[in-house]
This record gives structure tokens, C-alpha cells and sequence, in this order.
């Protein structure tokens, strides 16, 4: 009827807009077009994608987590959403639901993206096989292993890194793009990470409005959606999220412009904001502990210890103990443990470090806590030396 195809008309013109506005990067605006278009037809996948994108580039992650999970549910096949997903699952610090998401779509998503989500997700060392399976393949290119390197510096794996990034760089760079990436693999906050590869900042989001929930939103209007025109973004390849290569531009503005890749990858390249570190920076294979505030007390020997999670697998714990001995380096002196335990039907890994009196392990948890990291005080139950940690042949006594 005629008021259906005036409100699909304007949500086509409010759609129209918002790709105009991505298109000279202003998410803000691309933003309220967008929703506008939602609002009017809330069961177009079309139009809900573009809000996503929009809240995506606007920095917005918890916005975009909503949206990308609306997109999904009405175009279960989008393997480009499913991927900025998993990157705004990321954004906002859900690791465990990143990586469901990738193993979800993993057949949707190519391999050279989903190596590098699985890698900023917590899990670098099936982000690393996977890659490495496509570098080793006729369809490698030097963004796989310059996403292979990165995955390997994720991991704290400088020498492969270097030997990787080297295959692609003068001899005389590879130096100065390790020092980026050691940057880069101790971010602030939890979007610090996907908001450099995007180039975007990111911004106080308190989530999708609740009246444009895909549960909520009224189907009264649901007419067929037009299609939206094609707006060509600066450097002509169209508007999508999912894959970035940064362009050589001034920093002045906190983070550089984006050109989109037409291969929708997501990219290694870092925006020159994070390519100018201030001070020098030296790569270390080892921290060790320092004289400062993550000094520990010596611990004595008893069966109390401090758990730091449980984890999806051996390798996704392994990666947070990288992690936490790079942001708590008294922890370098310790061998983490881990165990296999099953809680509601699912298989986890138990990571911990122990062998403390019950004072040691509450001193050492509270320093741990002071740097920003989470963890809580046990008493021993089964805890083993860690699988990574083991020797090749090792064997360990059942308790």
C-alpha cells in the first residue's frame, strides 16, 4: 500500500545517507541515519548490517556485538558479519564468545581472517595453525604471514616472528615492526587491539537502543526493502568492516584513515598512532621479574594456589599464561599448572600457579589483582604442571 512503500522509501534515502556518511568516515552520522532505517524496517538484514558497520566504525563495539547477532539471525549465511562478530566480541573483551563464534561460522569465514580473530581472541595457537596451513598452500599471499608473524607475536614467539616477517620485509624494517607489535600485544583496555587494526577509537557505548532490538522491533512495516544504492567510499571499494589496510596518512587526528580491502581480510597493519611508539621499546623473549611493584614474595612450599581462569583448551590457557607473565612478570619464575575439569556438561583447562603457603598465594593474588588481573585463592585440587610446560616424554604421578 501506499504507506508501505513511502516508509520503505525512506528508509532507502536514511540507508543511502548512512553509506554516504561511512564512506567519508563519520561514523557518528552514519550512525543515526542507520538507526533511522532499522527503525522503519527492522527485518531488513540489509539495513541492519549497514547499522552494524556503522556502530562498528564509530567505534561502538557493544552496539555492534548486538547488531552483527541481529544481522546473523536473519542472514545465518553472512559470513562477513559472523567475522566483525567475533572482532567486536573481541572489542568488548568476550573471548570465550569470539571464539564460539569463529568455530560456529568457520566454514563461512576465510581462513587468512579467521587465523588472525582466533589469535586476538585468546587462542594464538589454533589462529598460528591455521595460518600456517595457508601459508604453506598455493594460496598464501604476504598478508597470511605477515598475519602469521603477528599471530606468533601474540603468542610470544619472537624469533618465529621475526623469521616469518622477514620473508616479506627488508631485512633493515623487521626490527622496527616487532618493536610495533610489542605495543601492540600489551593493549590498555580490551578494544585497544581490534580499534587499532580498524582504525577507529573507541567510545563509551552503553548498547544498541532497546527499540531497535530485532525481538522487539514491530514487523507491521516490514515491506520490502529498496536496494541500497552503491556509494563509493574514499579509494572506490565498497563500504565493508570486516577488512582494513591502513592508509598512509597524519596521526594529528588520533587514528589514520581506513581504505577498505576488497578481499575483506582482516589485516596486520597498524595505524600510524600505534607505528610511532613513544620511547624506545625493546623486544623481550622472557620478562623477568623487577624490583618494582610486581615483586612477589618468595613463596613457601605448601598446597595453596592462585587460579587465573578456566579456558576452552590447553592452547587458549597457554596463551593467557603469556599473557599474564608479560602484564605480572613475577609470574615468569613460576610453572603454571593446569587441569582438565567439566562443569555443565563442558570441557574446560584449569590454569593456576601454587605450591604457596595460604599467606604466599593471597600476597601473590593481590599483587596479580593490582595490575589489572584477575584471579582467586585455592586450595590445591589436582593441580598438575601444565601440558606446554612439560618436557617431550614427561610424565606426571596421578595424584
Amino acid at each position: 500500500d501506499r504507506a508501505s512503500a513511502l516508509a520503505a522509501k525512506s528508509a532507502a534515502s536514511d540507508a543511502g545517507r548512512a553509506q554516504t556518511a561511512l564512506a567519508k568516515r563519520d561514523g557518528q552520522a552514519a550512525i543515526g541515519f542507520a538507526e533511522n532505517a532499522v527503525a522503519v524496517m527492522p527485518r531488513s538484514a540489509e539495513y541492519r548490517q549497514l547499522l552494524a558497520q556503522s556502530y562498528l566504525q564509530g567505534g561502538r563495539f557493544a552496539s555492534a556485538t548486538q547488531a552483527y547477532n541481529d544481522v546473523l539471525a536473519l542472514s545465518p549465511g553472512n559470513g562477513k558479519a559472523a567475522l566483525n562478530l567475533a572482532l567486536s566480541q573481541v572489542a568488548t573483551g568476550d573471548w570465550q564468545a569470539a571464539r564460539a563464534t569463529l568455530a560456529t561460522y568457520a566454514t563461512m569465514i576465510p581462513a587468512g581472517d579467521r587465523g588472525l580473530a582466533l589469535s586476538l581472541a585468546g587462542d594464538t595457537a589454533q589462529g598460528i595453525a591455521v595460518l600456517t596451513a595457508l601459508a604453506r598452500s598455493p594460496e598464501t599471499s604476504a598478508k597470511v604471514r605477515q598475519n602469521l608473524a603477528l599471530s606468533f607475536a601474540l603468542a610470544g614467539n619472537w624469533q618465529a616472528a621475526r623469521v616469518v616477517a622477514a620473508a616479506d620485509m627488508a631485512p633493515g624494517d623487521v626490527d622496527a615492526r616487532l618493536e610495533q607489535w610489542a605495543a601492540f600485544a600489551q593493549p590498555a583496555k580490551a578494544s585497544d587491539q581490534v580499534a587499532g587494526l580498524l582504525g577507529v577509537r573507541a567510545v563509551q557505548d552503553g548498547g544498541q537502543p532497546v527499540a531497535l532490538a530485532l525481538n522487539t522491533a514491530p514487523t507491521a512495516r516490514d515491506a520490502e526493502p529498496q536496494a541500497l544504492a552503491t556509494v563509493a567510499p574514499v579509494g572506490g571499494a565498497p563500504v565493508e568492516a570486516a577488512a582494513v589496510a591502513v592508509a598512509d596518512t597524519s596521526a594529528a587526528a588520533g587514528f589514520a584513515r581506513v581504505t577498505y580491502a576488497p578481499r575483506r581480510e582482516v589485516v596486520q597493519m597498524l595505524p600510524p598512532v600505534l607505528l610511532r611508539p613513544t620511547g624506545a621499546m625493546k623486544v623481550a623473549l622472557a620478562p623477568r621479574p623487577t624490583a618494582g611493584g610486581d615483586t612477589a614474595r618468595k613463596p613457601s612450599t605448601g598446597t595453596w594456589y592462585v587460579q587465573l581462569g578456566a579456558f576452552d583448551s590447553a592452547g587458549v590457557a597457554k596463551d593467557a599464561w603469556d599473557r599474564a607473565t608479560r602484564r605480572f612478570a613475577a609470574f615468569s619464575g613460576h610453572t603454571p599448572n593446569g587441569m582438565t575439569f567439566r562443569a555443565n556438561g563442558e570441557d574446560f583447562y584449569r590454569l593456576s600457579v601454587g605450591g604457596f603457603s595460604r599467606a604466599d598465594a593471597a600476597s601473590v593474588c593481590r599483587a596479580y589483582r593490582a595490575k589489572g588481573g584477575t584471579c582467586f585463592v585455592r586450595v590445591g585440587a589436582g593441580d598438575q604442571m601444565a601440558q606446554w610446560a612439560r618436557k617431550p616424554g614427561m610424565q606426571l604421578a596421578s595424584r
